[in-house]
């Protein structure tokens, strides 16, 4: 009998642990959506930076703010990494106008 490298997934036992792991499956969701809105976001901004478009670039600028803001409030990501994408994200835009 060959053994996987994976090792397999076993089923919790306990009532505690089974509704943990369906809590988990739940914020893993929510988690992966709001770090696919996130990389959007800063997507957007950069798209519009290397456009050259400066009102386009301040608009999703904008707004990815709130995202990144929203996101480093929720916790998923720690405050000083949502504050060095925001500096490095706004150093670009202002470079535009220059």
């Amino acid at each position: 009998m060959a053994t996987s490298s994976k090792a397999k997934k076993r089923t919790v036992r306990l009532a505690s642990g089974r509704k943990r792991a369906r809590q988990d499956v739940k914020l893993n969701a929510a988690n992966s959506s709001l770090r696919s809105k996130f990389r959007t976001s800063i997507k957007n901004v950069l798209k519009a930076v290397a456009a050259g478009d400066k009102t386009l670039a301040t608009a999703t600028f904008k707004a990815a703010q709130s995202v990144i803001d929203s996101i480093a409030d929720k916790g998923l990501f720690h405050k000083n990494k949502a504050a060095r994408h925001k500096s490095r994200l706004s150093a670009k835009v202002k470079a535009l106008a220059a």
